[in-house]
């Protein structure tokens, strides 16, 4: 018998908006071989997450400067041009998180991600004002998979762990929160969101 899910919760980069850092330089280092080279040792993911820890970008970018000074113009140009590498919404995963928000369902959102590019997206995606509100990496100075986000926002917005679901296209993280007592499911699309979301009872 599946849990009775009273709180919902949106993980945001690849559940709801698109998210590619290699967009913008695709244009600014066009050979893919240094594309690759650059995103595997200079900008790697390790050092873009600890931005979604809370570091300051300059900081961050200095960090990398001092080690790799030659490329001080790519290394700034990815928060520069970090806007490209968020070009469109998900528009099914918009449309169901809509059609709980409508159905009276409480919906929040739980994300790795730094504070003011996340205000940047606030303000050219005005569906991320809708849910109930936000847990942000950077705010808490916790990174999704760690089980102390997950404790943190089911305490904030008062959820139940085990009437919560979380949604996210990570299966670190999915992993993470089922072992803070939540369920939740790994996304891939919305069509297979809809039906993860029938396994629970719950209809859109």
């Amino acid at each position: 018998m599946p849990a009775t899910i009273a709180h919902i919760v949106f993980d945001i980069g690849s559940v709801l908006l698109h998210y590619e850092p290699e967009i913008p330089y695709r244009r600014i280092l066009p050979d893919e071989t240094e594309r690759r080279w650059f995103f595997d040792n200079v900008c790697t993911h390790e050092w873009n997450i600890e931005q979604d820890r809370g570091r300051d970008w300059r900081e961050a970018e200095d960090l990398l400067i001092t080690d790799f000074p030659d490329h001080e113009h790519l290394i700034r140009a990815f928060r520069t041009h970090w806007h490209e590498m968020v070009p469109h919404a998900y528009d099914g995963t918009v449309d169901i998180m809509r059609r709980l928000i409508e159905q009276g369902r409480d919906v929040t959102m739980l994300t790795n991600f730094a504070a003011d590019t996340l205000r940047e997206a606030g303000e050219r995606f005005s569906f991320l004002s809708e849910p109930r509100g936000v847990t942000v990496s950077a705010d808490v100075g916790l990174l999704k998979p760690e089980r102390e986000i997950y404790d943190t926002h089911a305490r904030d917005f008062g959820l139940t762990p085990a009437a919560t679901l979380f949604i996210d296209d990570t299966a670190a993280n999915v992993e993470g929160a089922r072992a803070a007592g939540w369920n939740a499911v790994q996304f891939t699309d919305a069509d297979t969101l809809r039906a993860d979301l029938d396994a629970f009872r719950i209809s859109v």
